[in-house]
């Protein structure tokens, strides 16, 4: 059978403008960095892809490297797209990267102007797609000057293959140069991503002011601090849990007594506040202005539904501000 997307699909999504441009993103983004390789469930990522979108979430964040092996999440991407949302795609904002390893020899990898349009040029293959609508540099690279990587985002934005331009992984003064760059070109940086989280909070010595005043917008990974920020480790560790099964980005050392202490004790604010400590900790970061949508990742269709009831409450007091950041020192 034919998917027919929920028709009131945009009701309880909230949409927020990024930063000074005319686009608008859905609070919650989808992020298929990890359930979308050749090694999972083809059936249920499909199912996760329409999930997300029933649910009014529009931007689904990829990169050249996201899978495993590399390049399969935007191939699966792509058969899905194929086969299910032939007429929806401009409803959709899709985005890809390029900045990490993805092929052998001196060309595929960091910031080269070779490097990027080579990349992107696969990434659209891969997509069977005519453009995406962001495409970001993923890190920064120390060694290619920042006008070459900036010239090529540039260059891609002027040939059609991406609507807007963002960069990911910035700090805040590489982030000022590059959006500096990119303006004086006339391609105004669109979004940047960072990693931000209740426990991960280098964004705001100085990366928000710089996208709130420049009018970029931001959209946070790892808000969930890769499942801790839930109450899934308050009772030890799960045997489905990404630690217990993968535990490349988050092992057993991330889970200290004090670790475990703090996540306790924001679960009980967030009790207090009527939420799950994911909501609370996903409304957290939303609270804030300058941020324009956050990323999710998923493995289940029902996790998704659930993110979503973080936008019910993303207004804190004074006082939960202050309990929280006593708690997290």
């Amino acid at each position: 059978m034919t998917y027919q997307p929920a028709p009131d699909r945009y009701k309880n999504m909230e949409y927020r403008r990024c930063g000074n441009s005319g686009l608008k993103l859905s609070a919650l983004s989808f992020g298929l960095w990890h359930n979308f390789g050749h090694e999972n469930d083809f059936e249920n990522s499909r199912n996760l892809i329409k999930t997300a979108f029933d649910n009014g979430i529009t931007h689904f964040d990829l990169a050249n490297n996201y899978g495993p092996p590399p390049g399969s999440a935007e191939e699966n991407f792509g058969k899905i797209l194929k086969l299910d949302f032939e007429g929806y795609r401009d409803e959709m904002i899709i985005s890809s990267k390029a900045g990490y390893t993805m092929w052998d020899g001196p060309y595929g990898d960091w910031g080269s102007k070779k490097y990027l349009i080579s990349s992107l040029d696969q990434s659209l293959k891969r997509m069977k797609l005519d453009y995406v609508d962001i495409f970001y540099h993923h890190r920064p690279d120390p060694d290619t000057p920042l006008e070459e990587t900036m010239g090529a985002l540039d260059l891609i934005v002027r040939q059609g293959k991406a609507l807007y331009a963002g960069i990911s992984n910035y700090r805040p003064a590489e982030a000022e140069k590059a959006i500096k760059i990119l303006k004086s070109l006339g391609t105004p940086c669109l979004i940047h991503q960072p990693k931000y989280s209740m426990f991960e909070r280098w964004v705001e010595d100085g990366l928000l002011d710089l996208l709130g005043k420049e009018g970029v917008g931001c959209i946070p990974f790892s808000p969930l601090a890769q499942g801790l920020l839930t109450d899934k480790y308050l009772h030890g560790i799960p045997k489905d849990s990404r630690v217990a099964t993968s535990g490349v980005f988050l092992n057993e050392n991330h889970i200290t007594p004090e670790k475990i202490e703090k996540i306790s004790k924001l679960n009980e604010i967030a009790v207090s506040r009527g939420q799950k400590l994911a909501h609370m900790a996903l409304a957290w970061i939303l609270r804030d202005s300058r941020i324009t949508t956050v990323l999710i990742g998923s493995s289940k269709p029902e996790q998704i539904v659930d993110s979503i009831k973080a936008l019910e409450n993303t207004t804190f007091s004074d006082q939960e501000l202050e309990k929280i950041n006593t708690i997290l020192g």
